[in-house]
């Protein structure tokens, strides 16, 4: 059976480019099945971060850059570039919403997943009031405060994405499109400036986009964040998430309809609602040390103009290993997510050696920490070794088709620069239309690594394929595709195939190939379109392109 992309499943996203190229493109799909079979090996431990696993990734990665003809590009001269995070592991985690002579435990991985990213010897909630506050939003540019009330040492309650999910015609945020408002990182960040003690996010498959477990499988590992000044200010003691049956009952026994809230969620006149009589308890111990990861850089450098850069991104890690699941099997293997990635950057760096050298420096990175919360993009982006005011563009590749050709190509950030008309030309010239935003109502455009250089104004393209698969037989790739949604993504099924079927990776991977070539012989600089809140943080560094 053949398995189909998170990325590519969820949206199949894309954005980027230039002009035409001229160079044939010849990816080998023998190549990148070998690159994702080792990657995706037991014996990477499911690469997780700052574990023996990592060494091997950043070896085989190196080895692989180096033989394509790439220099290393990362500190020092070396292949990396070291990242500091702090790594939070919990446990003897016990917790229990109660409302009278109601009680609820909240079973670690069951009814709920309960971690922090506050750095300490543990955390210990006892009796703390539950307020629900609708969708956890302060968006003062859009006249919207769900905080009409003071939550400080409070467990708030809030609802995944934003408030135009279910009702698009709203339009208060976008319409059906997910705003960063409803992303959870916004929301555990938005607790934190608020002052609660802690976060409940009601799961519920449709707003998220995934299953519960997914949620139980990526929180009930260690949690990693960049090391902060003022940690407290930035995050609150618990982050937790429960699942929608709970919720229910728990609005029920506090009197209220969570349906019906919910709805009245949706409107700028919400109130919060301090749920009657509910508390929560929660105690667990935190064993809190930093640890360096490491982001894998390769660069080949530009001939005329090698001070201005194009990046090809896509990250390195996942989750590790975990609880077993049915199989007993607690290797999440990530082949898809995103060995495949992975695997396309290597490909995409012999592509680049076989031709003449490019005016403009391409640089390869292989983030770290992606799984983390985009943390090994966050660093680069924040620490560039290449400076951004001068970085044209970059292409990220996060999950990429292995189930064969599609008729489309989706586009995330649809709308947002000028890549979008060339990336789609290029599509066009290989028979394919395009999607634009495909995936948008499960924020997709937030959840990789191009999003931290976006938003300080780099032009960031993501792609896949999408659409409708245009090869015999049709209905096992379909089948594919809705069974690694439901059981594969981020579960330890999602395991390398030797019947996969790249051709639908290879074309995207053209795609990028050519633009970036197009950009990298030329003197353009992609600019934001009127209206991309990215474009103000480009404008500012206007005089260091010429």
């Amino acid at each position: 059976m053949r398995l189909m992309s998170s990325a590519a499943v969820l949206l199949f996203a894309a954005s980027l480019a230039s002009g035409a190229a001229a160079q044939e493109a010849a990816f080998d799909a023998a190549r990148i099945s070998n690159d994702i079979k080792v990657l995706s090996d037991d014996s990477f431990e499911g690469r997780g971060i700052a574990t023996p696993a990592e060494q091997k990734v950043i070896d085989y990665l190196s080895q692989q850059y180096a033989a394509a003809g790439f220099a290393p590009g990362g500190e020092n001269g070396g292949w990396t570039q070291a990242v500091g995070l702090n790594r939070f592991t919990v446990s003897n985690v016990s917790g229990q919403i109660k409302v009278g002579d109601w009680t609820q435990p909240l079973a670690q991985g069951q009814q709920a997943t309960i971690t922090t990213r506050l750095p300490s010897d543990g955390v210990d909630l006892r009796g703390k009031p539950l307020v629900f506050v609708g969708y956890g939003t302060s968006a003062p540019e859009r006249q919207w405060n769900d905080f009409k009330t003071d939550v400080r040492g409070k467990v708030i309650v809030v609802l995944v994405n934003d408030a135009d999910f279910e009702e698009p015609a709203l339009n208060t945020f976008g319409g059906e499109a997910m705003t960063y408002y409803g992303r959870w990182t916004y929301k555990y960040e938005e607790a934190a400036r608020q002052g609660a003690a802690g976060v409940l996010i009601v799961h519920e498959t449709r707003p998220a986009s995934y299953g519960w477990t997914t949620v139980a499988n990526s929180w009930s590992v260690p949690q990693f964040d960049i090391v902060r000044a003022n940690p407290s200010a930035e995050r609150v003691p618990m982050e937790a998430w429960i699942q929608r049956d709970v919720a229910v009952d728990l609005f029920r026994h506090a009197g209220l309809d969570f349906e019906q809230e919910k709805i009245k969620a949706r409107s700028r006149d919400f109130q919060p609602v301090e749920l009657a009589g509910a508390t929560i308890d929660a105690k667990f111990d935190v064993k809190t040390d930093q640890i360096t990861t490491h982001n894998v850089l390769a660069k080949l450098e530009g001939s005329t103009h090698p001070d201005e850069t194009i990046l090809y991104t896509g990250h390195w890690d996942h989750i590790g290993m975990g609880e077993p699941d049915a199989n007993g099997d607690r290797i999440f293997n990530g082949a898809v997510d995103n060995a495949s990635g992975t695997a396309g950057l290597l490909e995409l760096a012999r592509q680049w050696s076989k031709g003449p050298k490019p005016e403009r420096t391409i640089v390869m990175i292989s983030f770290t920490g992606e799984e983390s919360g985009l943390l090994g993009s966050e660093f680069y982006a924040a620490n560039p070794l290449y400076l951004l005011e001068t970085t044209v563009a970059g292409f990220n590749l996060d999950a990429t088709s292995v189930l064969g050709r599609m008729s489309k190509l989706g586009v995330t950030g649809y709308g947002q620069s000028e890549l979008d008309e060339r990336v789609i030309a290029l599509a066009a010239a290989q028979g394919r239309g395009f999607e634009g935003d495909a995936g948008a109502g499960a924020g997709i455009y937030f959840r990789s690594d191009h999003f931290p250089l976006a938003k300080r104004g780099v032009p960031m393209g993501y792609l896949s394929s999408t659409g409708d698969f245009v090869d015999e037989p049709i209905a096992p790739r379909v089948a594919a595709a809705a069974e690694y949604r439901a059981n594969r993504y981020h579960q330890a099924a999602d395991e390398w195939e030797p019947n996969w079927d790249y051709r639908g990776m290879i074309q995207d991977l053209e795609v990028v190939f050519d633009a970036g070539q197009a950009l990298a012989n030329s003197r353009d600089w992609p600019q934001w379109k009127p209206g991309s809140e990215f474009g103000p943080a480009r404008t500012v560094s206007d005089a260091q392109r010429k």
